[in-house]
């Protein structure tokens, strides 16, 4: 784990639009979206459904490409990037949350975890010696032999908290991580996914609906009619 400078600018976007043709109409997502964020800092971005949460954190995440603008992660150029350059970065520059976990059902907790580090070429002990920590980060750590079937919601979301951060990536990035769970699960993986991101260094981007999740960032923002603002309580969506 590499030492963290909350002064260094990690990610920084820069006019980024994003466009929707549709029959005769073209939407206009994102329309010149501007923001910088320090290694090691956390963010929220929250809005109305369909506002372009989703799809902003997908450009970021090489997901998604933009019409206009561009991505800067440690100074590198995202938005140019070929399809396998691409591949390698979502492996290894990134972690991803989503709303659905996506947890292999015929792999235990452990496995589930452990796995992109091997596919990314970490030796098996060291992928398993990671994930087991990891996994005790969340709470689970007595779970770690059960397959998804055995685990409560809360607790398949917490594996995925796990596993996005297996390959330490610079930058993690969660949308609507608590969107499916009740509210004593949502504070739950919201804490440890919080906590996590803090002790291992990681830059956190989480778009969220839910005004406490937000509530822990460091940072918050509005995306509303194509534009990213500050986000004061008043102002947020619920």
């Amino acid at each position: 784990m590499n030492e963290i400078n909350e002064n260094k600018i990690l990610l920084k976007v820069t006019n980024i639009v994003k466009n929707y043709v549709s029959g005769e109409e073209t939407l206009n997502i994102l329309k010149g979206i501007n923001f910088e964020i320090n290694e090691g800092i956390s963010a929220a971005i929250s809005g109305r459904s369909g506002s372009g949460k989703s799809t902003l954190l997908n450009i970021i995440g090489g997901l998604d490409s933009a019409d206009e603008g561009s991505i800067l992660i440690d100074n590198d150029e995202i938005t140019s990037l070929s399809e396998k350059e691409l591949s390698v970065y979502r492996s290894k520059r990134i972690g991803f949350i989503f709303q659905f976990h996506y947890l292999l059902k015929d792999f235990t907790a452990l496995e589930n975890v452990m796995l992109p580090a091997y596919i990314a070429g970490i030796k098996k002990k060291d992928a398993m010696d990671t994930a087991m920590s990891l996994l005790a980060d969340v709470k689970l750590d007595d779970r770690r032999g059960h397959f998804p079937s055995q685990l409560s919601g809360g607790e398949r979301q917490r594996v995925a908290v796990a596993r996005s951060m297996v390959n330490d990536p610079a930058l993690i990035l969660a949308d609507e991580p608590t969107g499916n769970l009740d509210p004593q699960n949502s504070e739950l993986v919201a804490q440890l996914l919080y906590e996590g991101a803090q002790k291992r260094g990681k830059t956190l981007i989480v778009v969220t609906h839910d005004k406490n999740v937000a509530a822990r960032a460091s940072i918050r923002l509005l995306l509303e009619n194509g534009q990213l603002t500050p986000a004061f309580p008043e102002e947020r969506d619920n």
